[in-house]
């Protein structure tokens, strides 16, 4: 429920991602690894990545997620780079904390600006794709920013939106 108000731009992020890692807090370590384990990638998203990069094109994944994950999926699909927020943890069990900075919004819109200016391309040159609220100044800003499975927030702001779709149809 927390994340669906928070995706919904309904609950500010910082509070919302607080909120549910001070669910987790006491769930041993090993519960990511099976979390992981269990995760079913969009559909298409590896074909993605992979044509993108055929192509000389650099893919970052920016999640507000957590970089236990980011750290897999981006190896899975073969991201050049990654970035997430981490869990606070003692070496067994979660403190219920998430490390900072928080990666939120604003993050992801100076990522996309930070990697535009490494690579030496515009943001006209850029693309995003993002499903949710977190996600919307980073899709405004990019060249192409695609709403995919968006959240109606995402889908009210975005003119370019793949709701029924794989991932490598984009």
């Amino acid at each position: 429920a927390i994340t669906t108000r928070a995706m919904n731009g309904e609950l500010d992020f910082h509070t919302a991602l607080k909120e549910r890692v001070g669910l987790l807090k006491g769930l041993p370590i090993t519960a990511l690894k099976e979390t992981l384990d269990d995760t079913i990638l969009c559909d298409g998203a590896k074909d993605l990545v992979q044509h993108l990069r055929e192509q000389a094109v650099t893919c970052v994944l920016v999640s507000g997620g957590f970089t236990y994950f980011t750290d897999s999926i981006a190896k899975i699909c073969g991201f050049h780079h990654h970035h997430g927020n981490s869990l606070n943890h003692d070496g067994a069990v979660l403190d219920g904390t998430v490390g900072m900075p928080i990666l939120d919004k604003n993050s992801k819109l100076e990522f996309l600006k930070s990697y535009a200016i490494g690579l030496g391309i515009s943001l006209d040159e850029t693309m995003a794709i993002g499903d949710g609220a977190n996600d919307l100044p980073m899709l405004c800003a990019a060249g192409l920013g695609i709403g995919y499975r968006p959240k109606p927030v995402v889908e009210n702001t975005i003119p370019n939106v793949l709701k029924w779709a794989d991932l490598d149809k984009l």
